[in-house]
């Protein structure tokens, strides 16, 4: 059976998401996951190439080119609550769907703008990727071994941590200053942006051995031996963190460690030879070993797990972090309300009927 029906804090919130890639997308699957009414704007002859992140779409094929198209666009936005697009800068206003036509039609409509370099500045229309991105914020140089190539991660902390989290957090600020003064707004979410906030933490600490953002050092930063990852008996690996004394204390006691890792716990001159002594036990036993007796203490421990086996995790299970839905797995939708919980909804409409009843009033 499909479920069309919005559950969610945001369920009436209308929005017109262009389509796009990266963050843009994600960033709909956040506000539909709450309960918006997505309807998404795409190309002629577009087929879906994500299940999970592109779910809970009302579809319409539109060219954004022609009279009718920029008309469909011009009647969906006159009543959209929100709109989302991914462009560079200046395609939507030589479109004719810029944020001073459309502002001036629906002075309500908060209008997300997703980019990577942002709307201005000497880099805006240029061409780049998550990687790109992070790079000129001071995150990717810190990623990886010392001595080695900074590693990417994923695009984890560009796209997702500083592009499509960010435009969603100010999309919910422009609504609810919204509710006060009664005016939309333009949010201008770039990733350089979003991963500088991200960087808040470490740009703001003062500079120590153990505070660090140089490459492959540092507490937090992969040379401190109780705060990585380790490989165990059967080629399978665990995470520790144990920074505080007293979770230290607690993994070396559960873990039967050598004795003289109990002392100078935060001298980096003890870390490389400390990191060694504990590859060598943890090397010992196998990942399911270690799982049995250390995981749920305070040791801060926790298997690596991939993937695709991350769903079978006890802990994972007991949350229903995913979700089976339409014969395929789903991330669940987070955060989670007590109240107004947020569920996985098909998209069973055709973009079309849905703006028609928007224009109706529905």
């Amino acid at each position: 059976m499909t479920d069309t029906a919005s559950h969610g804090p945001l369920t009436g919130l209308k929005v017109v998401e262009f389509q796009g890639i990266g963050p843009g997308p994600h960033v709909a699957m956040l506000l539909a996951d709450m309960g918006a009414e997505v309807v998404r704007i795409e190309r002629q002859g577009y087929q879906p190439m994500n299940p999970v992140v592109e779910r809970a779409r009302h579809r319409v094929a539109v060219d954004l080119k022609s009279d009718e198209g920029k008309q469909f666009c011009l009647d969906a936005l006159a009543k959209a609550d929100v709109l989302i697009e991914g462009f560079r800068p200046g395609v939507m206003e030589r479109l004719g769907l810029g944020p001073d036509e459309l502002l001036e039609a629906n002075p309500r409509l908060v209008y997300g703008r997703m980019t990577g370099w942002g709307q201005d500045g000497p880099l805006a229309q240029a061409a780049g990727h998550d990687l790109n991105y992070i790079a000129i914020t001071g995150a990717l140089d810190a990623i990886g071994k010392k001595g080695d190539l900074p590693i990417p991660p994923q695009n984890l902390v560009g796209d997702f941590g500083g592009g499509s989290m960010y435009c969603a957090l100010g999309i919910l600020a422009a609504l609810y200053e919204r509710e006060r003064s009664g005016m939309g707004q333009v949010v201008d979410a770039a990733i350089v942006d979003g991963v500088t906030s991200l960087m808040s933490f470490f740009f703001g600490q003062p500079p120590s051995s153990i505070r660090t953002t140089e490459r492959g050092t540092g507490l937090l930063g992969g040379a401190a031996h109780f705060y990585r990852c380790y490989e165990c008996a059967d080629g399978k690996e665990i995470s520790v963190g144990a920074i505080e004394p007293q979770f230290y204390a607690e993994l070396l006691q559960r873990a039967d460690a050598p004795e003289k890792l109990r002392d100078g716990q935060m001298n980096p001159a003890n870390w490389d030879e400390y990191t060694e002594d504990l590859a060598a036990m943890f090397k010992t036993k196998t990942q399911a070993e270690w799982v049995e007796l250390l995981e749920g203490t305070d040791a801060c421990f926790a298997p690596v797990v991939p993937m695709d086996e991350a769903r079978e995790h006890p802990h994972m299970k007991a949350r229903h972090a995913y979700v089976e839905h339409g014969g395929r797995w789903h991330t669940a939708p987070a955060p989670r309300f007590d109240r107004t919980p947020n569920t996985i909804r098909d998209a069973a409409q055709d973009g079309e009927e849905v703006v028609a009843r928007w224009r109706e009033g529905g």
